[in-house]
Parts: structure tokens; sequence; C-alpha cells
């Protein structure tokens, strides 16, 4: 169980139960349901290097509390980036302004919530030296340079955060936790002639330590890897036209998954009766060799949370059960108005923002099919190993998305590389069109970044190869 004085606002700024309650109480002077606090501190590093000079290396801390108040399905916020008991007693009373009625009155005292501990990293980078920081991204530029003549230009960018959030409800709860991110990423451009350059592009991290990047993922791995795609892509050919039997690599792939078919589960579009999926728990959606998984347990995955931004404890959720809709990622307001238990999805970027349903590591679980058994089966067509952009619209579920690495399939056979492939589709007919999985489960390797509404958070997405028959492919016709 977790005790307030064992938090960092406790800590840093004094803030007792006592001001809790009372500002509570502020946010519910006018009546409502319901109201929270969302107290974060956020200490953020980011190192670039291009042309092989570090052209940037910045430190900024930043912090503030949200208060929020339902009334219905109205939803009051304000926020303060000044945690003074007047200011926040202020944003207290904005935020009341949604409610209508007499005061409400809050339970006494708090239930600490339990710890858990996904992310035990005893030195978060954070507190590394940065000399030590800067080291990983000149030994980047320098790996990817080596790699082969042709490239050109590469840009390496490391970044980490230590983010400290404390959340405090009127239905009596409390919770805290302490949340370390790490990310490298590495851009490649490699030219052949008078041909145009070609790109390549790796990166990844999680809820690490900086051992993360000299014993499991270092700077030369990543390196080595987008200069690798950079190089195949020079051969490439032009992608072909059609509809074709679609192969999806395992791991990063899983962003089509997350796209095409998580934002579509996320119970505030549901509720809205705005998704494809709405209304559809029980039926039939997918293909029965597909189940898809919302986990927020993982240890050290990018996507992962102790709890989530309404203090709520993460789940592993299952949304799609052997081609069943089984439910939707829910955080408080959808769960109210929808009559469901929060499923620990209701996430936000920052203290600035309220929260939402939105996934955190979602991906499908592996099926019984040697992955070179499913290439063999193909005769023509496509094998994506690595996606780069992708549009979907939640609605109709009609996605387009960009192969960045693909290779025609010839023959039960990857042949040739191709550029230029798009895949166009629609979210739940594609998962209707699965007829292999293979055994081969991956996840991405933490580069995941979720846009929703204009907010951004860091997600995981995963899959095993995958073999989808008349996908849509936009490239030049043959």
């Amino acid at each position: 169980m977790v005790q307030l004085n064992d938090s960092y606002f406790a800590a840093k700024f004094g803030i007792t139960e006592r001001d809790l309650e009372g500002w509570l109480s502020e946010a519910l002077s006018r009546g409502g349901d319901y109201a929270d606090l969302y107290f974060e501190y956020l200490a953020t590093t980011s190192i670039s290097i291009d042309e092989s000079i570090v052209k940037s290396a910045t430190q900024g801390v930043s912090m503030g509390v949200g208060v929020r108040v339902l009334a219905g399905e109205r939803t009051g916020y304000a926020y303060s980036d000044d945690l003074s008991p007047d200011r926040i007693r202020h944003a207290a009373r904005v935020a009341a302004c949604i409610a209508e009625g007499p005061a409400k009155t809050i339970k006494e005292g708090f239930l600490s919530g339990d710890r858990r501990e996904l992310y035990p990293v005893l030195t978060p980078p954070a507190d590394m030296p940065l000399d030590e920081r800067v080291a990983l991204v000149r030994r980047a530029d320098e790996a990817a340079r080596a790699y082969d003549p042709r490239v050109f230009m590469v840009q390496a960018v490391y970044a980490d955060t230590l983010k400290h959030v404390l959340v405090a409800t009127s239905d009596g709860r409390i919770n805290f936790d302490r949340q370390p991110m790490a990310r490298l990423n590495v851009l490649v451009l490699a030219r052949e002639g008078e041909n145009p350059p070609q790109r390549g592009y790796s990166g990844g991290g999680g809820r690490v330590g900086f051992e993360f990047f000299l014993n499991e993922k270092t700077p030369e791995y990543f390196a080595r890897e987008s200069a690798r795609q950079a190089i195949i892509q020079l051969d490439a050919v032009d992608a072909p036209a059609g509809e074709l039997t679609v192969v999806l690599a395992p791991g990063w792939p899983g962003v089509l998954l997350h796209e095409a078919v998580g934002h579509g589960l996320e119970a505030d579009f549901n509720r809205k009766g705005t998704s494809a999926y709405s209304g559809r728990v029980g039926q039939r959606v997918a293909s029965d060799l597909v189940t898809v998984i919302d986990d927020g347990t993982m240890h050290s995955r990018r996507g992962s949370l102790n709890m989530d931004d309404e203090g709520n404890l993460t789940h592993r959720n299952v949304l799609i059960e052997n081609g069943i809709l089984r439910g939707y990622l829910q955080d408080r307001l959808s769960g109210a108005i929808m009559g469901a238990t929060p499923t620990g999805n209701g996430r936000r970027e920052s203290y600035q923002h309220v929260p939402m349903p939105r996934m955190t590591n979602t991906f499908m679980l592996a099926g019984a099919s040697d992955p070179e058994e499913i290439i063999r089966s193909v005769k023509n067509g496509l094998y994506c190993a690595t996606f780069g952009g992708g549009q979907v619209d939640i609605t109709s579920g009609n996605f387009v998305f960009d192969a960045t690495e693909s290779y025609l399939i010839e023959d039960g056979k990857l042949t040739r590389p191709v550029r230029g492939a798009t895949l166009i589709g629609n979210g739940p007919e594609a998962m209707q069109r699965v007829t292999m999985v293979g055994n081969d489960l991956a996840l991405d390797e933490g580069i995941g970044i979720c846009g929703k509404d204009g907010q951004s958070v860091p997600v995981g997405v995963g899959i095993p190869t995958v073999r989808l028959d008349g996908i849509t492919v936009g490239g030049t016709a043959r």
C-alpha cells in the first residue's frame, strides 16, 4: 500500500491529505458526481547529432496540477503550473463551474492504492552525467557511417524523461508513481549515383535504465539497422498495385493493428456510436485466428504503467478473443456512462490535458503457423517488414499505411525489395481476411507514440507473422 508521505509531492512541496481534501471539496462546491487531482513533475533531456556534430542538448523541468470535475457526461477541467495552495484552489473553483447544485461532500480520508513496480529502474537515465548520454548519439553516428560508404547523412536523437505523478480522487483514493522513460532514434539517408536518396529509420527504448543502451540494445544496434534499411532501398523496385496477399512481419508492423483496430476499441468512440465496432460486443469482428490484447502490465515496456492517469491499476485486457469482440478500453467517464468498469486505460499527455481512453501495449497473440510456412504458402504477394506513417478513419475503419520496407513474395520466396508500397483497406474487414498467424509474436523496439485529439502518449505495439488475403496495395501497376 502506498502512503502519501512516501510521494515526491509530499516530500518536495509538503502536500498533505488535508490539503487534498480541501481542494477536492472546492472542486465539488457546486455539486457534480466526482472530482480528481492530477499532480505532475517532469524532468526531460534531449540530445541530437547531425552532420557528426551535436546540434542540440536541452534539459528542462515542468510541473503542474490538473483538476477535473465530472457531472453526468460533462467535464470541467482547469490546470495550473503553480503548485501554491491558492492557485490550486483557484483551478478547483474553475473546474467546478461545470456543475450545478448543492456542494457534494467528499469521503473523509484516503484509501491508498496498491503499489506495483513494473519498471524498477535504480538509476534513471535522467540521473546519468550528460556527457555519457552525448556519447550514445556519437556512437550511433559513427556506426551508421561505418556501415556503408553510401550512407551520407545520419541524425541521432537521445531523449529521456523522469515523471512523478500523484492522483487523488473525491471517492477517497490516492495513488502515485515514478515513471522513467528513455529512447534512442537513428535516421539514415543513403545514395548511389544520381538516384534519389533512400531512408532508413530505427530506434528503441522503454521504461528502462541507462544500462539498456550499454548492454541490451546499443547505439550500434539501432544505427546498423537504420543503415541496413536505407541500403536495401537503393536496389528496390517500384511496388506492384492491386489486390494481393500480404504478409506482415512480426513486431513493429503491429502499428497497423494499433491504428486500424485498436483506436476503434477505445470506449469514448463506442459510447458515442462513432466507431466501426460500436454495439458489437459478443459479435464476430475478425477471423477466429485473431486474439487482440491490450496489456499495460508488461515489464519495462514503453506503453506500460503501474497505474493509469486516473490512479487505477493497469490490466491485461482481452479485446478480441478468437475473432469475437469482448470489450472496450475504458476510462472513468466512459465506464460510468456505459455501465462498465474502468480497465486502467485512462491516459493523458500531461497535467494540462483531460484523460481519455487510450491504448498501452496492444498486440495480437501468436498462432500455430511456422513463419517460413506462411511465406511458402504465398505464390504472389507482398511481405511488409516495417511501416512508416498511416491514417485511419475511426467511424468507417478505413486505413492507409506506408510500408517503408517490403519485399515481393514470388513462388513462396522473398525476392526483390520494393519501394512505395501502400496498404489500403478497412480494419474490421482486414481482420476477417487473416488466414494464417505465426508462432513468433514480437513487440516493437520501444518507439511508439500515439496521437489522439491533440494528445500524444507512449505506446507499444506487436504482432506475429500474419497472412492477410485480398489486401489492396497501392503502388505502380505491372
